[in-house]
């Protein structure tokens, strides 16, 4: 199971990164949205040296670094219409990451039209509340959620490991 860290500050990640690791949790930064962290291949080594294992980032050159340093990689993508969707696409298979997280995750349609076209694991985000969505994004073909609900945390976990 994964943690992914939307709102993170430099200052706490440590502390963060170590509780998890101690319940076998891999962590996964938001680099954009990350506080006191440089957006450059150095803000990604930092990262990497204090113990994450993973990034998320809507940019590609950042996914790019991040692979490179060793991380694992998700590209967030926000889907407001078809075309955004065949962004999506291209995106992923440029971007090389190893999963991709479509927003919002309430979407079905367009999870199965996506992950239908891309070779990496799908994850759905946002907007995403009740066991019902979460089943409707999984069967729609989602490798998993993402969800700030603490209440679908609770859920017993489905499928096999992604990375």
């Amino acid at each position: 199971m994964c943690i992914f860290l939307l709102n993170a500050d430099l200052l706490s990640l440590g502390k963060e990164f170590r509780a998890a690791h101690a319940c076998g949790k891999r962590v996964f930064v938001h680099m954009d949205l990350a506080r006191g962290v440089g957006k450059d291949k150095e803000g990604v080594q930092v990262l990497k040296s204090i113990g994450a294992d993973g990034m998320i980032s809507t940019r590609t050159s950042l996914l790019k670094q991040a692979k490179e340093c060793g991380l694992h990689t998700v590209l967030r993508v926000f889907i407001m219409d078809s075309h955004a969707g065949d962004i999506a696409v291209q995106a992923a298979k440029t971007a090389g990451a190893d999963m991709l997280e479509i927003m919002p995750g309430i979407v079905p349609k367009m999870i199965t039209r996506i992950s239908s076209q891309v070779q990496v694991p799908v994850i759905a985000g946002g907007l995403i509340e009740t066991p019902e969505e979460v089943m409707t994004a999984l069967g729609a073909g989602a490798s998993a959620i993402s969800s700030g609900n603490q209440a679908l945390w609770q859920l017993p976990a489905m499928g096999e490991k992604m990375i």
